[in-house]
């Protein structure tokens, strides 16, 4: 049984799982639906590395807000260098995103390379550190996605036309900072490959689900065992993906089946 002061840090980082999922799981499918599922990865690395630069330049760092704006400003840059691809290098861009991606981590590495803490901020980004979200540095992502969402619910072509790079890029800016790189990625592909292939109207309600049982787990299963919390829950997401998609398939043997379109 928890206690009190357990569930006041697991509450927290929940609702940060939450309002991640709440944007990821619909932008992760139109990732797998556009067949570009490097895009989080190097969109989440460019923010990063945005976090770094400001690390590293004190001037910039002691600037309000600085660790908010910086990997925006990069994300959106990073965002906007893949929208011109997209548009010129049709049937490599898979590949020049992957591209984008190792060269952005090479650079964080060289800039981090002298820094006495590098490592540790490091392995900050890439894992994150959402048991130690506080309910203050909710505010800014939960308005944030509430207004991602609204402009979604109101204009869903946006997500088929260039629009779409530059909402994914405000979302990771802020997922990268609650929750770390590999933790982005895992909640923008997992879900939707657990539903790739399945029909149903209630596609969307799964995907979510899928989510909230991984985080869930994830969080039980760090907290209870003392494990790095982003590992734990990308593990947890994972077997979730996996058991949804097996009982889904099992569920509606027919819908499973049919190509996604």
């Amino acid at each position: 049984m928890f206690d009190v002061e357990l569930l006041s840090i697991l509450l927290p980082a929940l609702v940060a799982g939450l309002l991640v999922l709440s944007t990821h799981v619909l932008l992760g499918q139109q990732v797998l639906k556009r067949g570009i599922i490097f895009i989080d990865l190097a969109i989440a690395q460019v923010a990063a590395l945005g976090a770094i630069v400001s690390h590293i330049d004190h001037r910039v760092e002691e600037l309000p807000f600085a660790h908010v704006w910086m990997p925006a400003l990069f994300a959106l840059a990073g965002a906007g260098v893949i929208a011109w691809m997209a548009k010129r290098l049709v049937g490599e861009l898979e590949a020049f995103i992957g591209c984008f991606y190792v060269l952005s981590a090479v650079v964080a590495m060289l800039l981090l390379a002298n820094d006495p803490h590098g490592a540790e901020l490091l392995k900050q980004l890439m894992s994150g550190q959402i048991l130690w979200v506080s309910w203050s540095q909710l505010a800014l992502p939960a308005v944030v996605s509430a207004g991602i969402l609204g402009v979604i619910i109101a204009k869903p072509r946006i997500l088929d036309g260039a629009g779409f790079y530059f909402l994914f890029a405000l979302v990771i800016t802020l997922s990268v900072e609650l929750v770390g790189v590999y933790l982005v990625f895992s909640t923008l592909i997992l879900p939707a490959l657990a539903l790739n292939k399945y029909q149903g109207k209630t596609k969307l309600v799964w995907a979510y689900c899928v989510g909230i049982v991984g985080y869930i787990a994830g969080l039980l299963l760090s907290a209870s065992y003392d494990l790095p919390s982003g590992a734990a829950i990308v593990a947890t997401l994972a077997l979730s993906a996996l058991l949804f998609r097996m009982l889904l398939k099992l569920r509606s043997p027919a819908s499973a089946h049919q190509p996604a379109k």
